[in-house]
């Protein structure tokens, strides 16, 4: 039955309220994440041509599935069809059987993993805080180590409170504040690269990438492959897509424009950052280019606009991390009432009052699972810190079956595109050149990780 009134939408679920911006907001806090510290990294592993010319196929090849899968929210009419609350909804609706575990398979591993490299960046940038401030004070390069340990739990006892949080459309002011500081530590990354060109007077890097020597051929191809798996990182936005679209208020216009036209804002203003960095961050260190781009230059000059950097980059990863993993936290807290309706633990829930924020409801089940899965991924972010290495292999084990494949296939069967047409052809042959990159970027990602565990022993990382 239909339902609407001031307070429910059509579907009867409490009005939706979200708009252009704070889509946009959602977006770009989701996309401009740990990814944009390690392009500079990415670019100098290909060089000149390639660099930016992979970086910018990327964006045009997200842009373009994000807008196909936004017409996926609603099933039939765009404006009164039936809604998908979820990509697994949107999948279900148009194929149902296997594909829909097989995307919910790749969606929740990649979002369980982003949540561990944002647990890892964060304690990046916590250390190079106390590095920076260490130098400032010894005017020494001895004795400022640190461990990641106390920084990742830290980190993860902070979102365990977030994680209270109940959902996407809630975290529209963190996800503000997210979206803010990720121009703030990307516009000081730019900063201090114009800085150190200037300084030199001269833009390093070559057409080719980091010259073999320093590396041998063997690993500046396997590192040429982790740089595009980076680089896919950056831009997997597309998984929870549906689950942003969810948060925008009913029609007119439809939620399919407004989403498309956060698309096109956030693609264009995360592009032009990420190629200011990282064409920016190569030209200043040129083959030496760190794999964070916040803690490869001088610690302590100036320490204090790298404190504020790492500030930033620590509060937008909090707000990144809950806008990602919310979509597990959904899915789970939806799935086991219906598997143990009996159960009072989990479908109980408890009235509280908190002073200023007026009444909330505790949920005896969604405080220990969600503080469970907070704890897990901070275990396995302590046993496996490997910053671009987790990115690279994530970007390639999602980005094409999340970001290409199904909003592209879900489009061909919506629109009847006929067998064999242009439009057929053209989105086929995308398909399986994204497939083709994405294994050489799992590859290069794996074969780089498998060297970084050589040299590792778990707990014990110090910067």
């Amino acid at each position: 039955m239909q339902v609407d009134s001031k307070y429910l939408d059509d579907d009867g679920r409490p009005k939706r309220t979200g708009t252009i911006w704070t889509t946009s907001a959602h977006i770009i806090t989701a996309v401009i994440g740990s990814g944009v510290l390690s392009l500079a990294w990415a670019i100098a592993q290909l060089g000149w041509i390639a660099g930016p010319s992979v970086l910018l196929m990327f964006a045009l090849v997200s842009y373009f599935t994000a807008s196909l899968l936004a017409d996926c929210y609603r099933s039939g009419d765009p404006v009164s069809g039936k809604r998908n609350y979820t990509y697994m909804d949107a999948v279900r609706s148009n194929f149902g059987g296997v594909k829909v575990k097989i995307c919910g398979l790749f969606q929740y591993l990649n979002l369980f993993g982003v949540g561990i490299g944002y647990t890892i960046a964060t304690s990046i940038s916590m250390m190079a805080i106390h590095k920076s401030n260490c130098f400032h004070k010894s005017g020494k390069k001895k004795g400022c180590h640190s461990s990641s340990n106390p920084y990742m739990i830290m980190f993860g006892g902070m979102q365990i409170v977030l994680s209270q949080i109940p959902g996407l459309s809630e975290l529209w002011w963190l996800s503000t504040v997210a979206a803010i500081m990720s121009f703030t530590y990307s516009t000081i990354g730019l900063a201090l690269s114009i800085a150190k060109i200037a300084g030199s007077g001269s833009f390093k890097g070559s057409l080719t990438g980091i010259s073999v020597g320093p590396v041998s051929q063997t690993q500046k191809i396997w590192r040429s492959f982790q740089a595009i798996g980076d680089i896919a990182f950056s831009y997997s936005y597309s998984c929870i897509l549906i689950e942003i679209q969810d948060t925008i208020k009913s029609p007119p216009p439809s939620e399919a424009t407004t989403m498309k036209k956060s698309n096109l804002i956030s693609t264009a203003v995360t592009t032009t950052l990420y190629m200011l960095c990282g064409c920016m961050g190569y030209a200043a260190a040129g083959d030496l280019a760190p794999g964070n781009l916040l803690t490869g230059f001088a610690f302590y000059n100036p320490f204090w606009l790298l404190d504020i950097a790492n500030i930033a980059v620590v509060i937008h990863l909090l707000g990144g991390y809950q806008v990602c993993c919310q979509p597990i936290f959904a899915f789970v807290e939806k799935l086991a009432p219906k598997r143990f309706p009996e159960s009072k633990f989990i479908t109980r829930e408890i009235k509280l009052q908190i002073p200023g924020f007026g009444p909330y409801n505790l949920s005896l089940f969604r405080l220990v699972w969600r503080t469970v899965f907070v704890f897990s991924t901070t275990i396995i972010s302590m046993l496996v810190p490997f910053f671009n290495d987790v990115l690279g292999i994530i970007g390639a084990l999602i980005f094409w079956p999340l970001v290409v494949y199904f909003p592209i296939e879900m489009y061909i069967l919506q629109k009847k595109i006929e067998k064999w047409s242009t439009k057929w052809i053209f989105s086929k042959l995308l398909s399986l050149f994204c497939l083709v990159i994405s294994i050489l970027a799992g590859i290069g990602s794996v074969v780089g990780a498998a060297l970084d565990l050589k040299a590792f022993r778990p707990f014990k990382v110090t910067y």
